[in-house]
């Protein structure tokens, strides 16, 4: 068979090895492709695996020999589905193999917003403590999480591990979700109330039609104005110009997000220059245990494919 992989460098930038793919057929690899080339590369494939390069009804209707495609994350809203099923296609996704990733990444932002860690940091090294007149000093105020309130939007895999996790730091957690779960993790409540009662807010829930830009300037009317909110799911979660003016008018205390609605962002995106909002490239994914356990998963996808077993379909 034919395997093309059009995306590779996200999965594999060099620390992994693609020999659990080769096996199953002749594999071709691309760290990145451009819109203009995706056909080109694709044409005479059995099997393409991609990341985040979409493919629609046009690419999908012009590869004959195209029998299954492997999408190396868990989202799949890059594939036309209607035209995959038309042809009888197969597409097989990977869930829950960045879990335990991105509930630590959730608490790594969340730790800089109470910490200032990277502020206090290049302090030291701008020479601020080598000039204090005290032993100790920080740059900004610290935040002791104990006791405080985590609400947590979307209550899957990584709602509930981000769950564990601030239990651990003595936090009493509530939640809200499409399905109320019986579980003695976190307690359930609806939006509004999570908003107005959180000291941290946290979005885990995937996007849908139904939750495009749901949090916005009338959601954020009800957050506490010491709260932070933290976003390590889909940014088109948030109205990202409303969560600005909220900054910067100081309705909340910060935001911590690792996903924006346009990845990369223009530079007319209103959060990059927001007050206190910090912006990581969306990489709480990407440890390589993580991709390890994808990268085995889409092995594993291929392999029950071929056996006439597929898993992960969706």
């Amino acid at each position: 068979m034919k395997i093309v992989i059009i995306d590779a460098y996200t999965l594999n930038p060099g620390d992994l090895r693609w020999d659990v793919i080769e096996e199953f057929g002749d594999l071709a690899i691309y760290d990145r492709t451009p819109d203009t080339l995706i056909l080109d590369r694709c044409k005479e494939a059995d099997i393409i695996l991609t990341n985040k390069v979409p493919l629609s009804e046009k690419i999908i209707n012009a590869v004959p020999a195209l029998r299954l495609i492997c999408v190396t994350a868990t989202g799949y809203n890059i594939i036309n589905l209607e035209a995959a099923r038309k042809r009888n296609i197969t597409v097989c996704n990977v869930p829950n193999y960045g879990t335990a990733s991105v509930a630590q990444h959730t608490f790594a932002l969340l730790l800089e917003l109470t910490n200032h860690v990277g502020i206090n940091s290049a302090s030291v090294r701008d020479g601020d403590w080598q000039r204090s007149i005290d032993f100790c000093y920080t740059k900004e105020s610290l935040t002791e999480l104990s006791g405080k309130t985590f609400g947590i939007i979307g209550f899957g895999k990584i709602g509930e591990k981000v769950a564990t996790l601030a239990k651990a730091f003595e936090m009493n957690v509530i939640y809200h979700s499409r399905t109320k779960k019986d579980t003695v993790q976190a307690k359930y409540v609806d939006l509004e109330t999570l908003f107005s009662s959180s000291d941290v807010i946290s979005v885990h829930c995937p996007l849908t039609k139904d939750n495009d830009q749901f949090i916005n300037r009338e959601l954020l009317t009800h957050i506490k104005p010491t709260a932070w909110i933290i976003n390590t799911s889909r940014g088109q979660l948030i109205n990202e110009k409303d969560l600005a003016d909220a900054l910067n008018t100081r309705r909340l205390a910060g935001a911590a997000l690792d996903v924006l609605s346009t990845e990369p962002p223009p530079n007319s995106n209103p959060l990059l220059k927001a007050k206190n909002c910090i912006i990581t490239p969306h990489n709480a994914w990407m440890s390589r245990e993580a991709r390890a356990r994808m990268l085995m998963i889409t092995k594993q996808n291929i392999e029950g494919f071929i056996n006439g077993k597929p898993r992960n379909v969706v």
